[in-house]
């Protein structure tokens, strides 16, 4: 990498010059010019990805378009960049890549604490494809955030204290609940704030988790931190454990302790030269609140400090410090080295870890990030100040404020006495030291406290016990587990944290059938129905469970049931009977926010407002919830109230800028992002307000298709829905003709209103091929594969020609009903219409492995497009490993040794394996990989994703097979 390759920071505006003069914090838009290797558009076709084994969770990508591949040559881009300045600190975000920090500056000492990379260079590690290193990445609703490499709203507030907080926005592209994270500087501070608002907008009780993944360049001289009560970390899903900062048995392969035995601290993990393998580990117990990293040669590092009893999640990543891992590198930078990630988990401890989130919930929290001095590693730190304690020769304690501390008492203490006190001023970026010729005593304590005599920061010594912490254990078979809880509580384990290969339906089918009147299990049941679409199946299951509830007992000590009843009798179109469950899941203060929404806005789609309007001053309450105060200012306008209406938008939107329904309803413009638009949509139609969400929709058909995905065909097929009911079959049919031509490309319906509307036109139009395709997708992603399959075939019947359509009707020819012949005709079906395709060819052939196609066919049937072979690395490797079945080995040998790859996780490795055995075929003795396979060997196994006996072992973190074709059971 060349000078001219590094990021220039401009200097703020001239009118804000000023203001950091005078030592405030200021914020504003400026584009930055990076070298980036530009991400390919994504795949036109769905990937149904549910068994893609990925950070130990589901690696489901639908309905969000899949990216498979990133250009070999840079180019210079301009991206949006929003900046934060004082006289301490320099922070970039980049509001199109998921709004991350990618630059964090300490100015004191010309350190930045955050990894700078200083080229965007993705490689195929994100959930839905691309992912780039550096800076701080928030992820939720699941590792890797589905949104990481897609665009986010941004606003700048300015506060009266004189902070400055940049605002961003986005909304999840699966359950499509909303989250708001405001990175924020304040005069006169080191601290990078993060103040985040999660927010389930859904209907629906939802799953996230929420890590804040810190970037930090290493060497052989940077170290990790965590608090000294830490004697253990844990592996994903807490399969292994290992003592901590000296491994004291193997890990990830590594045998610490013999490593040890030839080199002394070569157990030690906190230092990244000691970690030769691809390794997580995160802390399984700690009371403190802080964490981070140092950089011994440079004299500086970072802590992250957020409250331990919502923030517990401490975790280090490496790719590891060997070959391997600095392929991986080159991989994702071409001159910024390795790095580390140092991640901070909030309302999760592990990876995967998830949490709940009720309807209409907001989940509030801050954590903060400030760089630290030559103090050496933090023993205790908070928003104010870290302090290092060494107590090698007597106890010196160094301390490092994050905010000017004029005449502040450094004090070090003995059994509660005074034994050594200094005054001084503190500013950042100089620590300052006390000294005390005392021996190791554990009553001694160390404190730091402002010239008013307010304590800032204290350390003492921390008492554990070396006692070993629980492991995770894969549950037994259902037929093995004793009780009908136990059943209940393993299918909710595997369904809350996303399991990839095992299923809650085996646990929960066998709690039903001994005790089918069980409660717990007959809800998961109907909830899992009504989230599929399935209304009347969960209808009954309610029932069951309403009916064993309420027998000795009309009220129940939890109302679930009766708001979830409340759900399904709204889709089945019953509103009076919804409304009467929905008031009575009020009587229990969990499920009153939830259903008391659910009751006003039915009340206000019937122009019952005074009704409504009395319902939701009872919720007032309880914690903000965006929709409500949507709610309330359709209500209050159709009261002829419209000052106040207006008066209370104004509010909301000072606390709620970027919230998409707020400012639709405030005639504010909201970014051209179709989803966001069909979101706000829908908002609105649910509350009766049907001329607004029609306007709406007209702007959701009219805004760009990108790779977030298409909504134009669904948005015809709501606005359809809509105007059917407003009585204008006309207007309705014109908007479903218009969905039959409109582009398809990244059309991927998913939820219950897609469903619905789907369901209506084609009760309108039979003959629908395009709502069949499309409902089609929807079913296969919601669990209805059989469902799905009569669609793809009825649309097929119908005489729709389109290669997405055939390539699924196969996937599910072959995965549901074990129709080979069927599968294998719709694929050449696929590839007639689009011979060009190389997904599809990559795809016919996994099939044709599969059928069991030999080597020879399979070849012969890619020869002749071996142009469009060499554009995909899986496909090449595949046609690499027949070649080498043929024993054309000097050809084979020859295609790994010219064409660059990428490696992808989970499929590290397949590059080398064909060139091992390339090399075995072929006689020679064993040959050290070229570069072009863009990966090195690794020394050490790590654990093994499948098991001998052929099954993905349950604690599998990352596994490429079992993706697209997988034989699917009845039960499943």
């Amino acid at each position: 990498m060349t000078s001219t390759d590094k990021i220039t920071l401009p200097d703020a505006p001239p009118p804000l010059q000023a203001v950091l003069r005078d030592g405030g914090a200021v914020a504003w838009n400026e584009p930055l010019s990076i070298r980036t290797y530009e991400a390919a558009d994504p795949s036109p076709y769905p990937m149904y990805l549910d068994n893609r084994v990925y950070q130990g969770s589901s690696g489901k990508v639908y309905p969000l378009p899949f990216t498979e591949s990133v250009a070999d040559e840079s180019t210079q881009r301009e991206w949006q960049a929003v900046h934060l300045e004082n006289r301490y600190l320099r922070v970039v975000i980049l509001p199109e890549l998921g709004g991350r920090i990618h630059i964090g500056y300490d100015k004191t000492t010309g350190y930045d604490f955050f990894y700078r990379n200083n080229v965007i260079k993705p490689a195929l590690v994100g959930l839905a494809g691309p992912w780039i290193s550096g800076g701080v990445e928030f992820n939720w609703p699941q590792h890797h955030r589905p949104a990481t490499y897609l665009p986010v709203e941004t606003t700048i507030e300015q506060s009266a204290d004189g902070s400055v907080t940049v605002w961003c926005a986005d909304h999840d592209p699966f359950a499509r609940m909303s989250a708001q994270h405001g990175v924020r500087l304040r005069p006169d501070s080191s601290v990078i704030e993060l103040v985040v608002r999660l927010h389930n907008r859904t209907s629906e009780r939802q799953t996230f988790l929420w890590w804040a993944n810190v970037a930090a360049r290493v060497h052989d001289d940077y170290q990790s931190f965590f608090p000294e009560d830490v004697r253990y970390v844990a592996d994903h899903a807490r399969r292994a454990l290992t003592a901590f900062p000296a491994a004291d048995r193997p890990y990830y392969g590594v045998d610490y302790p013999a490593r040890a035995a030839k080199a002394p601290g070569a157990d030690r993990i906190d230092f990244y030269r000691n970690i030769p393998v691809p390794t997580s580990y995160m802390i399984v117990d700690s009371q403190e609140d802080f964490f981070g990293g140092y950089d011994h040669a440079a004299g500086a590092g970072f802590v992250h400090w957020a409250e331990r009893r919502l923030s517990p999640g401490k975790k280090q990543w490496t790719w590891g410090d060997a070959p391997f891992g600095h392929a991986w590198d080159a991989q994702l930078t071409d001159g910024d080295g390795p790095y580390v990630e140092l991640m901070a988990g909030v309302y999760t401890d592990n990876q995967p870890d998830f949490s709940w989130i009720l309807p209409g919930e907001t989940k509030v929290f801050s954590q903060y990030w400030y760089p630290i001095p030559a103090m050496g590693i933090a023993h205790q730190a908070t928003p104010d100040a870290a302090v290092h304690v060494d107590r090698d020769n007597g106890v010196v304690a160094t301390f490092a404020a994050t905010s000017p501390q004029p005449d502040a008492e450094l004090r070090i203490l003995l059994r509660g006495a005074v034994v050594a006190r200094r005054r001084q001023d503190l500013t950042p970026g100089t620590p300052v030291a006390i000294r005390a010729d005392i021996g190791a005593d554990t009553a001694i304590s160390v404190e730091l406290r402002d010239r008013s005599g307010r304590l800032l920061v204290q350390w003492v010594p921390v008492e554990v016990s070396d006692e070993e912490p629980w492991v995770a254990e894969e549950p037994p078979a259902p037929d093995a587990i004793a009780s009908v809880e136990e059943l209940y509580l393993t299918g909710l384990h595997l369904s809350q944290y996303r399991h990839p290969t095992r299923s809650p339906m085996a646990y929960w089918r066998e709690a039903i059938e001994r005790d089918p009147h069980d409660v717990r299990t007959n809800l998961a049941l109907a909830d899992r129905d009504h989230r599929a679409g399935r209304y009347e199946p969960a209808l009954a299951r309610v029932r069951i469970a309403l009916a064993r509830l309420t027998r000795r007992n009309a009220n129940p000590i939890d109302a679930e049931a009766f708001y979830l009843a409340g759900l399904v009798l709204t889709r089945l179109g019953r509103t009076i009977e919804a409304e009467h469950a929905f008031g009575k899941a009020g009587w229990d203060a969990a499920w009153a926010p939830a259903a008391g929404f659910e009751l006003a806005r039915s009340l206000t789609r019937r122009e019952k407002n005074r009704a409504a309007m009395r319902v939701l001053d009872t919720l007032d309450v309880v914690g903000y919830d965006a929709r409500r105060i949507a709610l309330r200012v359709v209500i209050l306008r159709r009261l002829g109230r419209a000052a106040d209406a207006d008066a209370l938008l104004r509010d909301a939107l000072t606390r709620d800028p970027l919230d998409a329904t707020l400012r639709v309803l405030a005639g504010m413009r909201i970014a051209p992002d179709a989803g966001l638009l069909l979101d706000a949509a829908l908002d609105v139609l649910r509350a009766g307000e049907a001329d607004l969400a029609l306007g709406i929709l007209t702007a959701t058909i009219a805004a760009p298709i990108t790779g977030s995905g298409n909504m134009r065909p669904i948005a015809h097929y709501v606005a359809a829905s809509l105007l059917d009911d407003l009585g204008r079959p006309e207007a309705a049919a014109a908007h479903r003709a218009e969905a039959r031509t409109a582009d398809r490309t990244w059309a991927f319906p998913y939820g219950l209103d897609a469903l619905d509307a789907l369901d209506r036109a084609i009760v309108a139009e039979p003959d629908d091929a395009t709502a069949h395709s499309l409902r089609g997708m929807l079913l296969y992603a919601h669990g209805r594969r059989g469902d799905a399959l009569q669609a793809w075939e009825r649309a097929i019947h119908l005489g729709m020609q389109d290669p997405v359509l055939y390539r699924n009707a196969a996937l599910a020819a072959y995965n549901v009903a074990h129709d080979d012949d069927t599968a294998w005709a719709r694929y050449v079906q696929a590839v007639r219409l689009a011979p060009g395709d190389a997904r599809l060819r990559y795809e016919q052939d996994q099939l044709a492995a599969r059928l069991g196609h030999s080597a020879a066919t399979r070849l012969a049937a890619l020869r002749p497009v071996e142009h469009l072979v060499r554009t995909r690395d899986d496909l090449t490797i595949e046609y690499v490993n027949l070649l080498i079945a043929e024993r054309e080995l000097d050809e084979a040998l020859a295609i790994l040794a010219t064409r660059p790859f990428h490696p992808w996780e989970g499929g590290e490795g397949r590059a080398i394996a064909a060139w091992d055995a390339a090399a075995v075929a072929s006689g020679r003795p064993s040959m050290e990989p070229p570069a072009t396979l863009g990966e090195a060997r690794s020394p050490y196994e790590a654990p093994a994703a499948v098991r001998e006996d052929g099954v993905t072992d349950y604690f599998a973190t990352s596994l490429p097979d079992l993706l697209l074709f997988s034989r699917e059971t009845a039960d499943e």
